[in-house]
């Protein structure tokens, strides 16, 4: 696995820079040696926080987790793409094999805490085009914290979402 290790107002040490790679090693075992993770260690104030990205086969792994201290903060970020390449593959073992296998590499316990979300409401609305601008002042007078929208300028459908620093995300559709 090729691991990549950037920096948001923090300078990363070679010790820091090892200890990531050394941890985020651990998980090479679930993917091919091509597969690239990308993690991203910032500081805001007395907040320490990473950031871990790993894309393959179609998939994205990401898991983000904030403390006072980075290496807690590493550590929670493992348990929590651990448990995402987990579910995945409980998820396409299903797929593939049915209720019939039985998950003998999975412990009786970690199959307990899977919950398979579903889908328990659908909701149709008219779209009608507008601004970046019209769709952030559209979801802050329903309340929400993001807004599906057709961009009057490209007539795509995008999606506006309020970040955690209080500013604003867009989400466009990208044709590869």
């Amino acid at each position: 696995m090729k691991i990549t290790v950037t920096g948001k107002n923090i300078e990363i040490t070679n010790a820091l820079r090892n200890i990531v790679e050394k941890k985020l090693e651990k998980l090479e075992k679930y993917f091919n040696p091509n597969v690239e993770a990308h993690a991203t260690l910032s500081v805001q104030k007395n907040t320490q926080r990473i950031e871990v990205t790993i894309p393959f086969n179609g998939v994205i792994l990401r898991g983000e987790e904030s403390t006072d201290d980075m290496y807690a903060s590493l550590d929670l970020v493992l348990d929590k793409l651990e448990r995402q390449i987990r579910k995945q593959k409980t998820k396409l073992q299903k797929r593939l094999y049915g209720d019939s296998l039985r998950f003998q590499s999975i412990p009786d316990d970690d199959i307990k805490n899977i919950n398979e979300p579903k889908i328990v409401k659908t909701k149709k609305f008219p779209m009608k085009p507008m601004s970046d601008e019209e769709a952030v002042l559209q979801m802050e007078l329903l309340g929400h914290n993001f807004f599906v929208y057709e961009n009057a300028e490209s007539g795509e459908v995008n999606v506006i979402y309020k970040r955690k620093d209080g500013n604003y995300g867009l989400i466009e559709q990208d044709f590869e």
